[in-house]
Protein backbone atom coordinates (compact mmCIF):
# COMPACT_ATOMS: atom_id res chain seq x y z
CA UNK A 1 0.00 0.00 0.00
CA UNK A 2 1.25 3.48 -0.87
CA UNK A 3 1.69 5.56 2.27
CA UNK A 4 0.01 8.92 2.94
CA UNK A 5 3.25 10.88 2.85
CA UNK A 6 3.87 9.73 -0.73
CA UNK A 7 0.59 11.26 -1.92
CA UNK A 8 1.36 14.45 0.01
CA UNK A 9 4.79 14.73 -1.59
CA UNK A 10 3.26 14.32 -5.06
CA UNK A 11 0.90 17.22 -4.35
CA UNK A 12 3.78 19.39 -3.13
CA UNK A 13 5.85 18.50 -6.17
CA UNK A 14 2.99 19.44 -8.49
CA UNK A 15 2.63 22.83 -6.80
CA UNK A 16 6.39 23.44 -7.13
CA UNK A 17 6.33 22.66 -10.85
CA UNK A 18 3.30 24.89 -11.45
CA UNK A 19 4.78 27.71 -9.37
CA UNK A 20 7.62 27.95 -11.89
CA UNK A 21 5.17 28.72 -14.70
CA UNK A 22 4.87 32.35 -15.80
CA UNK A 23 1.11 32.28 -15.35
CA UNK A 24 -0.44 29.98 -12.76
CA UNK A 25 -3.40 30.72 -10.56
CA UNK A 26 -5.41 27.49 -10.39
CA UNK A 27 -5.04 23.82 -11.33
CA UNK A 28 -8.04 21.51 -11.66
CA UNK A 29 -7.77 17.71 -11.84
CA UNK A 30 -10.79 15.54 -12.67
CA UNK A 31 -9.17 12.48 -14.29
CA UNK A 32 -9.81 9.59 -11.94
CA UNK A 33 -6.42 7.94 -12.38
CA UNK A 34 -4.72 11.28 -11.73
CA UNK A 35 -6.96 11.80 -8.69
CA UNK A 36 -5.71 8.46 -7.40
CA UNK A 37 -2.09 9.47 -8.06
CA UNK A 38 -2.39 12.60 -5.93
CA UNK A 39 -5.08 11.68 -3.41
CA UNK A 40 -5.18 7.89 -3.12
CA UNK A 41 -8.84 7.48 -4.04
CA UNK A 42 -10.95 7.32 -7.21
CA UNK A 43 -14.19 9.27 -6.80
CA UNK A 44 -16.47 11.56 -8.79
CA UNK A 45 -14.79 14.76 -7.77
CA UNK A 46 -12.43 17.59 -8.55
CA UNK A 47 -9.05 18.38 -6.99
CA UNK A 48 -8.34 22.12 -7.04
CA UNK A 49 -4.89 23.52 -6.29
CA UNK A 50 -4.37 27.27 -5.92
CA UNK A 51 -1.19 29.31 -6.42
CA UNK A 52 -1.09 30.20 -2.71
CA UNK A 53 -0.94 26.53 -1.74
CA UNK A 54 -4.59 26.16 -0.81
CA UNK A 55 -6.10 22.92 -2.10
CA UNK A 56 -9.50 21.28 -2.05
CA UNK A 57 -10.98 17.95 -3.04
CA UNK A 58 -14.61 18.59 -3.95
CA UNK A 59 -16.50 15.28 -4.07
CA UNK A 60 -19.96 14.49 -5.37
CA UNK A 61 -19.78 10.71 -4.92
CA UNK A 62 -18.65 9.02 -2.81
CA UNK A 63 -17.72 11.51 -0.10
CA UNK A 64 -17.81 8.74 2.51
CA UNK A 65 -15.36 6.58 0.61
CA UNK A 66 -13.09 9.53 -0.15
CA UNK A 67 -12.82 10.22 3.59
CA UNK A 68 -12.08 6.54 4.24
CA UNK A 69 -9.41 6.11 1.56
CA UNK A 70 -7.63 9.45 1.27
CA UNK A 71 -5.37 11.02 3.88
CA UNK A 72 -5.93 14.45 2.30
CA UNK A 73 -7.32 16.76 4.99
CA UNK A 74 -9.57 19.08 2.98
CA UNK A 75 -12.27 16.90 1.40
CA UNK A 76 -15.55 18.73 0.87
CA UNK A 77 -18.89 17.31 -0.22
CA UNK A 78 -20.72 19.12 -3.02
CA UNK A 79 -23.91 18.58 -5.00
CA UNK A 80 -23.06 20.96 -7.85
CA UNK A 81 -20.21 23.18 -8.99
CA UNK A 82 -22.09 26.12 -7.46
CA UNK A 83 -21.22 24.74 -4.02
CA UNK A 84 -17.53 25.41 -4.70
CA UNK A 85 -18.09 29.17 -4.94
CA UNK A 86 -17.97 29.57 -1.15
CA UNK A 87 -14.37 28.31 -1.19
CA UNK A 88 -12.99 29.61 -4.49
CA UNK A 89 -12.80 33.11 -5.98
CA UNK A 90 -15.12 34.02 -8.83
CA UNK A 91 -12.10 34.58 -11.10
CA UNK A 92 -9.82 31.54 -11.20
CA UNK A 93 -7.28 33.38 -13.36
CA UNK A 94 -4.94 31.27 -15.46
CA UNK A 95 -6.20 27.71 -15.09
CA UNK A 96 -4.31 24.47 -15.76
CA UNK A 97 -6.60 21.62 -16.83
CA UNK A 98 -6.32 18.07 -18.15
CA UNK A 99 -7.31 19.25 -21.61
CA UNK A 100 -7.21 15.69 -22.97
CA UNK A 101 -9.65 14.51 -20.29
CA UNK A 102 -12.20 17.20 -19.48
CA UNK A 103 -15.22 17.33 -21.81
CA UNK A 104 -16.20 20.71 -23.21
CA UNK A 105 -19.67 20.37 -21.67
CA UNK A 106 -18.15 19.91 -18.20
CA UNK A 107 -15.84 22.87 -18.71
CA UNK A 108 -18.81 25.02 -19.70
CA UNK A 109 -20.69 23.94 -16.57
CA UNK A 110 -17.74 25.03 -14.43
CA UNK A 111 -17.55 28.32 -16.33
CA UNK A 112 -21.16 28.97 -15.42
CA UNK A 113 -19.93 29.76 -11.91
CA UNK A 114 -16.28 30.75 -12.41
CA UNK A 115 -14.34 32.99 -14.78
CA UNK A 116 -11.09 31.83 -16.38
CA UNK A 117 -8.65 34.29 -17.93
CA UNK A 118 -6.84 31.55 -19.87
CA UNK A 119 -6.63 27.76 -20.03
CA UNK A 120 -3.35 25.83 -20.12
CA UNK A 121 -2.72 22.11 -20.54
CA UNK A 122 -1.90 20.15 -17.40
CA UNK A 123 -1.66 16.72 -19.05
CA UNK A 124 2.00 16.94 -20.04
CA UNK A 125 3.06 18.16 -16.60
CA UNK A 126 1.33 15.28 -14.84
CA UNK A 127 2.49 12.69 -17.39
CA UNK A 128 6.09 13.83 -16.96
CA UNK A 129 5.82 13.59 -13.18
CA UNK A 130 4.29 10.13 -13.38
CA UNK A 131 6.94 8.87 -15.83
CA UNK A 132 9.53 8.46 -13.07
CA UNK A 133 8.33 5.89 -10.56
CA UNK A 134 9.04 5.88 -6.86
CA UNK A 135 10.16 2.76 -4.95
CA UNK A 136 6.60 2.01 -3.85
CA UNK A 137 5.38 2.11 -7.47
CA UNK A 138 8.25 -0.02 -8.72
CA UNK A 139 7.46 -2.65 -6.09
CA UNK A 140 3.87 -2.92 -7.36
CA UNK A 141 4.99 -3.08 -11.01
CA UNK A 142 7.49 -5.80 -10.11
CA UNK A 143 4.74 -7.82 -8.42
CA UNK A 144 2.48 -7.35 -11.44
CA UNK A 145 5.32 -8.42 -13.74
CA UNK A 146 6.03 -11.60 -11.77
CA UNK A 147 2.39 -12.65 -11.83
CA UNK A 148 2.16 -11.66 -15.49
CA UNK A 149 5.10 -13.85 -16.46
CA UNK A 150 3.63 -16.80 -14.59
CA UNK A 151 0.35 -16.45 -16.48
CA UNK A 152 2.07 -16.24 -19.86
CA UNK A 153 4.49 -19.11 -19.28
CA UNK A 154 2.26 -21.56 -17.40
CA UNK A 155 -1.41 -20.63 -17.69
CA UNK A 156 -1.74 -19.79 -21.39
CA UNK A 157 -0.23 -23.10 -22.64
CA UNK A 158 -2.54 -25.00 -20.27
CA UNK A 159 -5.64 -23.22 -21.58
CA UNK A 160 -5.09 -23.76 -25.31
CA UNK A 161 -7.00 -26.67 -26.84
CA UNK A 162 -8.30 -27.62 -30.27
CA UNK A 163 -11.67 -26.16 -31.20
CA UNK A 164 -11.80 -23.37 -28.63
CA UNK A 165 -12.79 -19.97 -30.01
CA UNK A 166 -10.88 -16.77 -29.45
CA UNK A 167 -13.64 -15.61 -27.10
CA UNK A 168 -13.43 -18.92 -25.19
CA UNK A 169 -9.73 -18.23 -24.78
CA UNK A 170 -10.39 -14.65 -23.64
CA UNK A 171 -12.92 -15.73 -21.02
CA UNK A 172 -10.69 -18.45 -19.58
CA UNK A 173 -7.57 -16.29 -19.66
CA UNK A 174 -9.34 -13.42 -17.90
CA UNK A 175 -10.60 -15.73 -15.16
CA UNK A 176 -7.11 -17.14 -14.61
CA UNK A 177 -5.58 -13.65 -14.56
CA UNK A 178 -8.00 -12.64 -11.82
CA UNK A 179 -7.11 -15.77 -9.84
CA UNK A 180 -3.44 -14.82 -10.14
CA UNK A 181 -4.02 -11.33 -8.73
CA UNK A 182 -4.89 -9.19 -11.77
CA UNK A 183 -6.82 -6.07 -10.76
CA UNK A 184 -9.37 -6.66 -13.50
CA UNK A 185 -9.05 -3.62 -15.78
CA UNK A 186 -6.60 -2.49 -18.44
CA UNK A 187 -6.29 1.28 -18.24
CA UNK A 188 -5.11 3.39 -21.16
CA UNK A 189 -4.68 7.14 -21.56
CA UNK A 190 -5.73 6.92 -25.22
CA UNK A 191 -9.01 8.73 -25.82
CA UNK A 192 -12.03 6.40 -25.97
CA UNK A 193 -9.81 3.34 -25.63
CA UNK A 194 -11.77 0.19 -24.83
CA UNK A 195 -9.81 -2.92 -23.91
CA UNK A 196 -10.70 -5.82 -21.64
CA UNK A 197 -7.47 -7.83 -21.58
CA UNK A 198 -5.36 -6.90 -24.59
CA UNK A 199 -4.77 -8.02 -28.16
CA UNK A 200 -4.77 -11.72 -28.92
CA UNK A 201 -5.93 -14.18 -31.51
CA UNK A 202 -5.29 -17.24 -33.63
CA UNK A 203 -3.53 -17.15 -36.98
CA UNK A 204 -4.14 -14.26 -39.32
CA UNK A 205 -6.84 -12.60 -37.21
CA UNK A 206 -3.90 -11.05 -35.36
CA UNK A 207 -3.02 -8.96 -38.44
CA UNK A 208 -6.63 -7.88 -39.04
CA UNK A 209 -7.00 -4.07 -39.26
CA UNK A 210 -7.81 -2.40 -35.94
CA UNK A 211 -8.24 1.09 -34.51
CA UNK A 212 -5.84 0.30 -31.67
CA UNK A 213 -2.60 2.28 -31.94
CA UNK A 214 -0.25 -0.67 -31.75
CA UNK A 215 1.50 -3.09 -34.10
CA UNK A 216 -0.89 -6.01 -33.55
CA UNK A 217 -4.32 -6.62 -35.02
CA UNK A 218 -7.60 -8.09 -33.86
CA UNK A 219 -10.89 -8.83 -35.57
CA UNK A 220 -12.89 -8.90 -32.38
CA UNK A 221 -16.50 -9.90 -31.86
CA UNK A 222 -18.13 -7.60 -34.43
CA UNK A 223 -17.87 -4.11 -35.97
CA UNK A 224 -19.69 -2.84 -32.87
CA UNK A 225 -17.26 -4.58 -30.49
CA UNK A 226 -13.91 -5.03 -32.28
CA UNK A 227 -12.20 -6.51 -29.21
CA UNK A 228 -12.25 -9.69 -27.10
CA UNK A 229 -11.74 -12.14 -29.95
CA UNK A 230 -13.76 -13.74 -32.74
CA UNK A 231 -16.44 -16.23 -31.65
CA UNK A 232 -16.18 -18.03 -34.99
CA UNK A 233 -12.40 -18.44 -35.16
CA UNK A 234 -11.53 -21.86 -33.71
CA UNK A 235 -8.06 -22.98 -32.72
CA UNK A 236 -6.56 -25.66 -34.94
CA UNK A 237 -3.26 -27.48 -35.24
CA UNK A 238 -0.52 -25.32 -36.73
CA UNK A 239 -2.04 -21.99 -35.65
CA UNK A 240 0.10 -19.27 -34.20
CA UNK A 241 -1.40 -17.83 -31.03
CA UNK A 242 -0.48 -14.20 -30.40
CA UNK A 243 -1.06 -12.93 -26.85
CA UNK A 244 -0.34 -9.27 -26.05
CA UNK A 245 -1.94 -8.48 -22.71
CA UNK A 246 -1.46 -6.11 -19.83
CA UNK A 247 -1.53 -7.31 -16.25
CA UNK A 248 -2.22 -5.07 -13.27
CA UNK A 249 -1.75 -5.18 -9.53
CA UNK A 250 -3.06 -2.53 -7.12
CA UNK A 251 -3.46 -0.05 -9.97
CA UNK A 252 -0.05 -0.56 -11.62
CA UNK A 253 0.48 -2.44 -14.87
CA UNK A 254 3.03 -4.52 -16.71
CA UNK A 255 2.96 -5.31 -20.43
CA UNK A 256 4.10 -8.50 -22.14
CA UNK A 257 3.64 -10.38 -25.41
CA UNK A 258 4.24 -14.06 -26.11
CA UNK A 259 3.66 -16.06 -29.29
CA UNK A 260 2.79 -19.78 -29.24
CA UNK A 261 2.56 -22.42 -31.97
CA UNK A 262 -0.26 -24.87 -31.36
CA UNK A 263 0.39 -28.56 -31.91
CA UNK A 264 3.51 -28.25 -34.06
CA UNK A 265 6.70 -26.17 -34.14
CA UNK A 266 6.50 -22.99 -36.22
CA UNK A 267 7.80 -22.94 -39.78
CA UNK A 268 11.46 -21.95 -40.03
CA UNK A 269 10.77 -18.63 -41.78
CA UNK A 270 8.19 -17.71 -39.14
CA UNK A 271 10.62 -18.50 -36.33
CA UNK A 272 13.32 -16.51 -38.12
CA UNK A 273 11.14 -13.39 -38.26
CA UNK A 274 10.19 -13.77 -34.60
CA UNK A 275 13.81 -14.20 -33.56
CA UNK A 276 14.77 -11.13 -35.58
CA UNK A 277 12.32 -9.17 -33.42
CA UNK A 278 14.14 -10.46 -30.34
CA UNK A 279 17.42 -9.17 -31.76
CA UNK A 280 15.90 -5.72 -32.25
CA UNK A 281 14.67 -5.77 -28.66
CA UNK A 282 18.13 -6.64 -27.37
CA UNK A 283 19.61 -3.83 -29.46
CA UNK A 284 17.17 -1.31 -27.98
CA UNK A 285 17.48 -2.73 -24.48
CA UNK A 286 21.23 -2.11 -24.50
CA UNK A 287 20.57 1.58 -25.15
CA UNK A 288 18.11 2.04 -22.27
CA UNK A 289 20.25 3.87 -19.70
CA UNK A 290 19.74 7.02 -17.62
CA UNK A 291 20.33 10.09 -19.78
CA UNK A 292 19.62 8.33 -23.07
CA UNK A 293 17.58 10.19 -25.69
CA UNK A 294 14.49 8.06 -26.53
CA UNK A 295 14.53 9.44 -30.07
CA UNK A 296 18.10 8.28 -30.54
CA UNK A 297 17.29 4.88 -29.03
CA UNK A 298 14.53 4.52 -31.61
CA UNK A 299 16.65 5.68 -34.54
CA UNK A 300 19.55 3.35 -33.69
CA UNK A 301 17.28 0.35 -33.03
CA UNK A 302 15.41 0.91 -36.30
CA UNK A 303 18.55 1.41 -38.38
CA UNK A 304 19.84 -1.60 -40.33
CA UNK A 305 16.91 -3.82 -39.42
CA UNK A 306 17.41 -7.54 -40.02
CA UNK A 307 16.43 -8.56 -43.54
CA UNK A 308 13.68 -10.74 -42.07
CA UNK A 309 11.90 -7.55 -40.96
CA UNK A 310 11.93 -5.80 -44.33
CA UNK A 311 8.14 -6.05 -44.61
CA UNK A 312 5.35 -5.30 -42.12
CA UNK A 313 7.59 -4.51 -39.16
CA UNK A 314 5.60 -2.82 -36.37
CA UNK A 315 2.30 -3.42 -38.11
CA UNK A 316 0.82 -5.36 -41.00
CA UNK A 317 0.10 -2.90 -43.80
CA UNK A 318 -0.06 0.06 -41.41
CA UNK A 319 2.97 0.37 -39.15
CA UNK A 320 3.18 2.41 -35.96
CA UNK A 321 6.07 4.78 -35.41
CA UNK A 322 7.23 3.79 -31.97
CA UNK A 323 9.12 0.87 -30.49
CA UNK A 324 8.15 1.21 -26.86
CA UNK A 325 6.22 3.15 -24.25
CA UNK A 326 6.07 3.87 -20.57
CA UNK A 327 4.00 1.70 -18.24
CA UNK A 328 2.42 2.52 -14.88
CA UNK A 329 -1.07 3.48 -13.79
CA UNK A 330 -1.79 3.46 -17.52
CA UNK A 331 -0.45 0.85 -19.93
CA UNK A 332 0.49 3.71 -22.28
CA UNK A 333 2.55 6.34 -20.49
CA UNK A 334 5.67 8.41 -21.00
CA UNK A 335 8.38 7.99 -22.10
CA UNK A 336 7.70 6.94 -25.69
CA UNK A 337 10.50 5.31 -27.69
CA UNK A 338 9.98 7.19 -30.93
CA UNK A 339 12.02 9.52 -33.11
CA UNK A 340 10.08 12.62 -32.01
CA UNK A 341 10.46 12.22 -28.24
CA UNK A 342 13.67 13.59 -26.78
CA UNK A 343 13.19 13.90 -23.01
CA UNK A 344 16.16 12.01 -21.49
CA UNK A 345 15.47 8.74 -19.73
CA UNK A 346 15.80 8.68 -15.95
CA UNK A 347 16.42 6.02 -13.38
CA UNK A 348 13.06 4.76 -12.13
CA UNK A 349 11.25 4.95 -15.45
CA UNK A 350 9.43 1.82 -16.61
CA UNK A 351 9.33 1.03 -20.33
CA UNK A 352 7.79 -1.71 -22.46
CA UNK A 353 9.69 -2.51 -25.67
CA UNK A 354 7.60 -4.27 -28.33
CA UNK A 355 9.24 -5.09 -31.68
CA UNK A 356 6.70 -7.07 -33.73
CA UNK A 357 6.13 -8.08 -37.33
CA UNK A 358 3.13 -9.24 -39.33
CA UNK A 359 3.35 -12.22 -41.69
CA UNK A 360 0.86 -12.60 -44.54
CA UNK A 361 -1.59 -15.50 -44.06
CA UNK A 362 0.18 -16.44 -40.81
CA UNK A 363 -0.27 -13.75 -38.17
CA UNK A 364 1.70 -11.48 -35.88
CA UNK A 365 4.98 -12.48 -34.26
CA UNK A 366 7.36 -10.65 -31.97
CA UNK A 367 7.89 -9.88 -28.33
CA UNK A 368 7.16 -7.35 -25.62
CA UNK A 369 8.76 -7.05 -22.22
CA UNK A 370 8.61 -4.49 -19.43
CA UNK A 371 11.90 -2.95 -18.26
CA UNK A 372 12.98 -0.81 -15.34
CA UNK A 373 15.59 1.88 -16.03
CA UNK A 374 18.33 1.47 -13.41
CA UNK A 375 21.75 3.04 -12.90
CA UNK A 376 23.18 -0.08 -14.57
CA UNK A 377 20.81 0.02 -17.55
CA UNK A 378 17.56 -1.77 -18.36
CA UNK A 379 16.40 -4.57 -16.06
CA UNK A 380 13.68 -6.83 -17.45
CA UNK A 381 10.79 -7.34 -15.03
CA UNK A 382 8.58 -9.71 -17.03
CA UNK A 383 10.85 -12.70 -17.53
CA UNK A 384 12.61 -11.86 -20.79
CA UNK A 385 11.85 -12.37 -24.46
CA UNK A 386 11.26 -15.97 -25.52
CA UNK A 387 11.23 -17.78 -28.84
CA UNK A 388 7.88 -19.02 -30.10
CA UNK A 389 6.65 -21.61 -27.59
CA UNK A 390 5.32 -24.85 -29.06
CA UNK A 391 2.21 -26.00 -27.19
CA UNK A 392 1.36 -29.73 -27.34
CA UNK A 393 -1.78 -30.62 -29.29
CA UNK A 394 -4.80 -31.40 -27.13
Amino acid sequence: MIQAEIFAKRRRDLLMVLAEKEHFDTAIIIGRVNLYYYLGTIQDGMFVLRHNGESYFFVRKSYTRAIEESSFDNILQIRSYADMSQYLPKNLGHVYLETEVIPLAMLNRIRKYFDMEAIHGLDGIISTMRAKKGPEEIELIELSSQKHNQVMMQVVPAILREGMSETDFAAELYAEMIKHGHHGVSRFSMFQMEMIIGQFGFGDTTIYPTNFDGPGGMKGMSPAVPILGDRNRKLKKGDLVFVDVGFGFEGYHSDKTQVYSFGTPPDEHVAAIHNACIRVMKKAEALIVPGADPGLVYDIAMADLPVELSENFMGYGESVRFLGHGVGLFIDELPVITSKYHVPLEEGMVIALEPKCGIKDVGMVGVEETFLVTSDGARCLTGGAKEIITVPFK
